[in-house]
């Protein structure tokens, strides 16, 4: 097993406390993130320590991906461990001011998986949260 990175950065036309606040809506990610449906499953919604859980996949074919938040430094930082048993590593959103109304959400993962596997699939999982991104950025469309 070895760690793998992957990275996107994206340019969000929205001041950043709004960003982070729909970011952080956690059941609403299910809207934009590709055939995604995400739930909270502990008793604290938010900050250090809430647990997520979010499959992807169509029907009952998919994946279910754990996870638990470690860092909380709104509006700025999110970072979380991934727990599930296909899923392992840690994830980071992280929100850039550029301007009042200017943000950048540079979104990262480490991947613990087999080197291989991590190469068969990294097309689809970059293709796939870039689009989501995308379609995260085009909700502040004015």
């Amino acid at each position: 097993m070895s760690s793998n990175h992957i990275a996107i950065s994206l340019q969000i036309n929205a001041p950043i406390q709004e960003v982070w606040d729909l970011l952080t809506q956690w059941e609403k990610q299910g809207e934009w993130m590709l055939q995604t449906k995400v739930w909270v499953t502990s008793e604290i919604t938010e900050g250090i320590g809430t647990s997520i859980q979010a499959f992807t996949g169509v029907g009952s074919l998919g994946v279910l991906d754990s996870m638990t938040i470690t860092s909380w430094q709104p509006p700025h930082t999110c970072d979380v461990v991934h727990t599930g048993r296909v899923i392992k590593g840690t994830g980071r959103f992280h929100l850039r001011e550029i301007t009042s109304d200017t943000t950048v959400f540079d979104w990262s993962e480490e991947v613990i998986a087999p080197r291989l596997f991590f190469v068969f699939i990294f097309p689809a999982l970059y293709l796939g949260v870039r689009i989501s991104l995308s379609r995260f950025a085009r909700t502040f469309r004015r």
